[in-house]
């Protein structure tokens, strides 16, 4: 019986996928939360028919391994100043991730430092300092030439309970890799203090990787998480397919893993973005399961498909693989962070 539900729900999937697309957002949002419906209700069904899968999992508890909050537009001007220039066109407050969180069943969740807020984390740290049980923070490295940020990367991680580090390229100093000296000095620390280092190539793996791997190679000790898959699209030329094989080889080093993450960035398809399945099958694969781990993008995922409806995406995605098991998608969607982040609220 569960079978049969879940394959007319299959059918209902994607005849909404292929259909014409919407003529408005609202629409859009719709069709969304229509698909996602459909991808929860075949999940269950599919669940219903193994009981034995469901019994061992009490203790899972869902993680995202990647959002952002900051300051409302009130709270920007009395406390937490946006960084000129960069202020955020979207709601992106905690009671408002709080909110999303719920309605999805998603029980905690690593904050990424926001460019919004830049340097100044003292937002982030308030949501940290206020949510204890239930975030876990990742700050913005500054490569400042005067060698600051090595200090404020310390203080973060030893004062403030921050847990991770994120090497933005784009943030050096015009000319300058993230292998030079404070580059070295940032990567160094983060790993004796036991903080992964995770990157975001957004302009492409391939401009990055001699650096990502000369620190591999140089600092073992350094866990090391691949943002957004890296940016690596389902490859449709040589340049892209390089990329996409340059990422699983990285899976030579035991210290690296890949976030799954901001899917609607990577993928060329609507929600629930079917073309991405292939990618997680060859990525589970190269790295296991256990070196894995979903993630939002909040708030910026909310317009695009909505925050329920990203986290069933993975649901989707990995029915679709014929190796993966439900043992799988619990690594992904909550044990991998879990693991990585062994002292964190949601291992209590």
């Amino acid at each position: 019986m569960a079978s049969t539900i879940a394959t007319t729900l299959s059918s209902t999937i994607s005849s909404i996928i292929f259909s014409k697309p919407p003529s408005s957002s609202s629409s859009s949002s719709s069709s969304s939360k229509l698909v996602s419906l459909a991808i929860t209700m075949a999940s269950k069904a599919k669940e219903g028919s193994s009981s034995s899968s469901s019994s061992s999992s009490s203790s899972f508890k869902v993680i995202d391994s990647h959002l952002h909050v900051w300051a409302t537009p009130q709270e920007a001007v009395e406390k937490y100043p946006y960084f000129p220039g960069n202020e955020p066109s979207l709601r992106g407050d905690v009671d408002f991730l709080l909110e999303q969180m719920a309605e999805a069943g998603v029980d905690g969740a690593l904050i990424v430092q926001p460019i919004n807020h830049k340097f100044d984390h003292s937002y982030v740290t308030s949501v940290l300092k206020k949510h204890p049980s239930k975030f876990v923070g990742c700050l913005l490295a500054n490569p400042a030439e005067d060698g600051s940020g090595v200090k404020q990367l310390e203080d973060l991680i030893v004062k403030d309970g921050y847990r991770a580090v994120r090497f933005n390229p784009y943030l050096w100093p015009s000319g300058q890799k993230m292998t030079n000296e404070i580059g070295k000095a940032m990567f160094a620390k983060a790993g004796e203090l036991g903080a992964p280092v995770g990157f975001m190539c957004t302009k492409g793996l391939n401009l990055h990787i001699e650096e990502i791997e000369e620190l591999c190679t140089n600092y073992p000790s350094t866990p090391v998480i691949l943002d957004h898959m890296a940016f690596c699209k389902p490859p449709i030329n040589d340049e892209e397919q390089k990329a996409f094989s340059t990422l699983l080889r990285l899976s030579r080093f035991p210290q690296v893993y890949i976030k799954f993450s901001a899917i609607f960035r990577f993928s060329r398809e609507p929600y629930p973005f079917q073309d991405t399945s292939p990618l997680l099958a060859q990525v589970i694969a190269s790295y296991g399961a256990n070196r894995v781990m979903w993630g939002s993008d909040f708030p910026y995922v909310v317009p695009e498909c909505g925050y329920k409806e990203a986290k069933d995406a993975i649901s989707h995605l990995a029915g679709r693989i014929p190796a993966s098991s439900r043992a799988d998608l619990e690594w992904i969607l909550g044990r991998t962070v879990s693991q990585l982040f062994r002292d964190s609220p949601w291992n209590a």
